[in-house]
């Protein structure tokens, strides 16, 4: 198997189109190579634990850019079949992160970052909400009840924040980022052609 380390965060709408993109490419790899793990790294570690109204946060942070982004972003999903309805909330996605780190425990990562972002980005909700949080981790085959009592706790984290400080010292600055085999990066929302392109070459030099 070869590793894929996939920095991302679900606030973040290429993490979005780029998981899609590489899902279509596994999908029509079913024999790929890649041993996928997801690893923390919040967009916004200052954001309050309550959040921010999300057109508020964006117009602070992108200005008289916020407008062409939008339209950049409903572009390319469009392309992909995808219909926006995001969340008017921008959470802190401290516990999102700590949701992830257990789901990677249990072998259900993939399933609980596609719960996360369908939320956030098409479903309209808070996934700095327990109760949300709680429903996604169900819906992936955790347990839920167990979920809650976790979030209600400041278990793990210090393990997120440790990951995620271990990631800015690697010099990973944006997401997604993708590190395949443990040297190569690959950053932004990479079209499924290139993925399968990576695949091909990664099962051509391993026969």
């Amino acid at each position: 198997m070869t590793r894929l380390d996939i920095f991302a965060d679900p606030v973040c709408p290429w993490c979005l189109i780029g998981k899609v993109e590489l899902d279509r490419a596994l999908e029509s790899r079913p024999d790929h190579p890649f041993a996928i793990t997801w690893h923390p790294f919040r967009l916004n570690p200052a954001m309050p634990p309550e959040g921010m109204d999300r057109v508020a946060y964006l117009r602070a942070k992108l200005g008289d850019q916020v407008d062409a982004a939008a339209r950049a972003l409903a572009e390319r999903a469009a392309a992909l079949g995808l219909t926006l309805n995001p969340s008017p909330r921008e959470p802190d996605t401290t516990d999102a992160h700590r949701l992830m780190h257990w789901a990677g425990l249990e072998g259900a990562q993939g399933r609980v970052m596609a719960g996360l972002l369908r939320a956030h980005w098409q479903d309209a909700q808070d996934i700095g909400d327990a109760s949300v949080l709680s429903a996604i981790a169900g819906a992936a085959g955790m347990d839920p009840a167990l979920t809650a009592r976790l979030l209600a706790s400041d278990a793990d984290r210090d393990e997120v924040a440790r990951r995620e400080s271990h990631a800015r010292q690697r010099g990973i600055s944006s997401v997604p980022t993708f590190i395949v085999a443990d040297a190569h990066a690959v950053s932004g929302a990479q079209p499924a052609e290139l993925w399968q392109s990576v695949i091909d070459e990664i099962m051509a030099a391993s026969r």
